[in-house]
């Protein structure tokens, strides 16, 4: 089976909207995943702050 040009066009044009979507999942997941590491991080140093001012 051979394709038309205009289907070659379109399967391409598809598969760029495809990979630009995973791309993007994949920069979101990174992005959520950083973020959170932070706030654990920055959780973590306050939870030995306080532990450190309240020891006599």
């Amino acid at each position: 089976m051979r394709l038309t040009p205009e289907e070659l066009r379109a399967r391409k044009r598809r598969n760029v909207w495809i990979a630009s979507a995973l791309v993007a999942f994949i920069v979101l997941v990174f992005a959520t995943t950083v973020l959170r590491l932070q706030q654990n991080q920055a959780a973590e140093r306050e939870l030995e702050r306080a532990v450190a001012t309240s020891q006599p």
